[in-house]
């Protein structure tokens, strides 16, 4: 060959055009799309599995507490806050207005963590945005008529609520806060509805599965943890699927 012999062109090699370009961008934005939302549910699926999990543990904390107490509840009366250490990083004790109800167990358990919900976060960040770390590990509320009671006084364990996922420590003001209401038409969780103090914790009650961006309808779910140590999931609703004695352990 001589050197002013040009080179074979080479037909394969070409850029992408523009309008090529757009069409595979197009594509790509097309399955973001599609694939986002699943990839969201997976996410909180496996965010309420582990919830669900954690609530199992601190049941099986709480049985084992209550096998060397003589089957009695520890006095949760005095507690009311989200705080398992004091300033100096020392575990508060239950005559700490300020403690979290589960440091009642802190003997019966490896870690805090079994006490938090990876769904409770964003929440806890609305309660305390300066420091919301601190409440990572208290995501259940204590339904405070368990609070220093005999369970061989109860009859039917499996229908008594201990605690349940509740953007606040403890339940004590019957359908304020809890899921039971008045009667028939009436609404539950008062406190937290469209003109209640806490509306704007609303969303955070039934986190699981929001499948409705209203203000105060998620379409999601609640966790609750039973005194025999089962755990069960509660759609989200206004009351009047839920009797009273659920938290009176009362007929």
């Amino acid at each position: 060959m001589t050197i002013d012999q040009k080179t074979p062109h080479r037909h394969g090699d070409r850029a992408f055009t523009l309008i090529e370009l757009l069409v595979v961008i197009a594509i790509i934005a097309l399955l973001m799309a599609i694939l986002t939302p699943a990839l969201r549910r997976a996410k909180e699926t496996a965010r309420d599995t582990i919830c669900r999990s954690n609530l199992r543990d601190v049941g099986l904390a709480i049985l084992i507490y209550l096998d060397g107490h003589g089957r009695k509840m520890p006095d949760s009366s005095l507690t009311n806050g989200f705080f398992w250490y004091d300033s100096y990083k020392r575990i508060r004790g239950t005559d700490d207005a300020e403690a979290y109800w589960g440091v009642a167990y802190k003997d019966y358990i490896k870690e805090t963590k079994i006490f938090g919900c990876p769904s409770y976060r964003h929440v806890a960040e609305l309660i305390y945005p300066d420091d919301p770390d601190l409440i990572h590990e208290a995501a259940y509320g204590l339904n405070t008529n368990v609070s220093g009671k005999l369970t061989t006084q109860i009859r039917r364990h499996a229908e008594l609520i201990v605690c349940h996922d509740h953007v606040e420590p403890k339940m004590e003001q019957g359908s304020v806060d809890m899921f039971h209401n008045d009667g028939p038409g009436t609404m539950n969780l008062t406190h937290y509805r469209q003109g209640g103090e806490r509306e704007r914790f609303y969303r955070g009650v039934f986190r699981h599965n929001i499948r409705v961006s209203e203000p105060f309808r998620t379409g999601g779910s609640a966790n609750i943890l039973w005194l025999d140590a089962h755990v069960s999931r509660l759609d989200e609703t206004t009351g009047d699927d839920v009797p009273e004695y659920w938290y009176t352990g009362e007929k």
